[in-house]
């Protein structure tokens, strides 16, 4: 991953940004494509999962479980030794992209839909945008950033309340668990450009879930819980090994496919294909929310992250994993 890094960093300062240098390749579509659906389905097995298992314990299973299926890899690629010589760095990593988010998201999908969590969770560009201007990022305040900022948060107020949030129908703090998952999405990126850029991502990610997974497990031990059903395990064995250990591997080959900075833009696929799997498999409901207010935050998305921008390449964000 590193010196896919190097390669590309040095095909920019040769002949430009490599987001926009020739066409995607069949491959390339086809991990797009892969990865579109592995990170837009865990909304439908984290919901599936805490019907009997606690959030630590989905987090604990989930996290442990990826780590042991990444290390034969990490091992093969001796990635995890330059990621343990940052591990203060690597520690926070984890904190902020899986620790507190898995946890937050397995909570709030005890009662909120999967299809609005992936919606929601797809808000990390707005949040990322609003990040990049508090650091000094100029770019990030063109006038259409500014207007994508606006849309994706009217668009959030517009999900919310036409799915029944002033009625109740839905928790305001389960909203809130999301969009502060978003927040720490949108943090995470920040810590791996500044410190861990360096670094074989599929070391970080590897010891990242590990060290996620050990802390966890003796908190879902301590956790009272009825026997979980056969479906819930099913659930999150299928988190663990699709959506997690199988998709970090298809997004190392994305990058090395077509570069760091194509390869969020299926980012926005998401919320599609987690909204339209919790509509056919769980039967969960097309709100006037939903149907006016999707299209308002994908929009305010894009524009916030600059995919439409001629003079700018879009926002370099890692792709959400939920």
């Amino acid at each position: 991953m590193t010196e896919t890094r190097r390669r590309v960093s040095a095909v920019r300062d040769t002949i430009g940004d490599v987001s926009s240098s020739g066409p995607i390749t069949a491959k390339g579509w086809a991990l797009y494509a892969v990865l579109s659906l592995l990170w837009g389905i865990p909304y439908l097995f984290i919901a599936e999962a805490v019907q009997s298992l606690s959030p630590p314990a989905v987090v604990a299973i989930r996290t442990l479980g990826a780590a042991v299926l990444l290390l034969p890899f990490a091992l093969r690629q001796k990635a995890l030794r330059p990621a343990l010589k940052k591990w203060p760095w690597v520690l926070a990593f984890a904190a902020v992209e899986m620790g507190g988010p898995f946890v937050l998201l397995a909570h709030a999908e005890r009662t909120l839909a999967s299809g609005l969590t992936g919606l929601l969770v797809a808000t990390v560009p707005l949040f990322a945008t609003i990040i990049a201007v508090a650091r000094g990022d100029r770019g990030a305040l063109a006038p259409s950033r500014a207007v994508g900022l606006a849309l994706g948060f009217g668009g959030v107020a517009i999900v919310a309340i036409g799915s029944g949030g002033l009625n109740g129908d839905i928790s305001p703090v389960a909203i809130g668990e999301v969009l502060l998952v978003a927040v720490l999405y949108a943090i995470a990126p920040f810590i791996v450009a500044r410190h861990l850029g360096d670094v074989p991502a599929l070391g970080v990610s590897t010891l990242a879930l590990g060290v996620v997974g050990v802390a966890y497990t003796p908190v879902a031990l301590a956790t009272p819980a009825a026997p979980p059903t056969t479906r819930s395990l099913v659930a999150v064995a299928l988190l663990t090994v699709l959506c997690t250990a199988l998709a970090f591997i298809a997004f190392f080959a994305l990058v090395a496919e077509v570069g760091p900075v194509r390869a969020p833009l299926m980012t926005y696929v998401h919320p599609v294909v987690a909204v339209a799997l919790g509509v056919i498999v769980r039967g969960e409901p097309v709100t006037p929310g939903l149907v006016i207010g999707f299209p308002v935050v994908l929009v305010g998305c894009l524009l916030a992250a600059g995919v439409f921008a001629r003079t700018a390449r879009p926002t370099e964000t890692l792709p959400v994993h939920p």
